[in-house]
């Protein structure tokens, strides 16, 4: 005899394990969500927005956009990720979540032309640096681009290894260093000579 729905209380068994979604299925690596192709990064939302597309990719129920979307203030095809209703550009200027559209103080992730700009400023510092650190600093980034592609969700809260190489806090800084490494002496050298 049923109970009629009405169950109350804790489960029968707790889960030995977590399901994975498509656990008897292989996934090809070079598909789009594959080791090789990982999702994008999720920006512009706020952090509830976040946790529910990362809710999404974890239980199998993501479906990335094949071409980009109508953003519902512009009209302009300029919405790139999936579930988000308005582009970068009228999500940042009007400063709410690309998917919700609630104002919001501070937005998850990155925007692209930071990304952009932080890219140019360490192949700055690439160059400007000697031969053995540039050779460290390529290998640190191929390292993290190698750790990235096996946990795409979860490379924003990572630490930086770059970071965790080298003690200067900027790439100025780095550079600074490096340049008076090369001339032999600091500053002071030069005041125990001057003095």
């Amino acid at each position: 005899m049923s109970t009629g729905g009405n169950r109350r209380g804790q489960p029968k068994h707790q889960n030995q394990f977590a399901w994975k979604p498509n656990s008897g299925n292989k996934i090809n690596p070079t598909e789009l969500g594959g080791r090789q192709r990982p999702f994008s990064e999720i920006t512009g939302v706020c952090s509830r927005c976040k946790d529910q597309v990362d809710w999404k990719r974890k239980y199998g129920k993501y479906k990335p956009l094949t071409e980009p979307a109508k953003c519902q203030r512009c009209s302009k095809r300029n919405v790139r990720q999936a579930y988000h209703n308005l582009c970068t550009g009228c999500a940042k200027e009007h400063g709410v979540c690309a998917k919700c559209s609630c104002r919001v103080a501070n937005v998850v992730g990155r925007d692209i032309t930071e990304v952009e700009a932080e890219r140019k400023a360490l192949d700055e510092a690439i160059l400007n640096a000697r031969e053995r650190e540039r050779r460290t600093l390529l290998r640190a980034m191929n390292k993290g681009k190698a750790q990235s592609s096996e946990d795409a969700v979860t490379f924003t809260n990572d630490s930086n290894k770059v970071g965790d190489l080298f003690t200067a806090s900027s790439l100025e800084e780095y550079a600074e260093v490096s340049r008076e490494e090369e001339d032999g002496y600091n500053d002071e050298d030069e005041a125990r000579i001057i003095g």
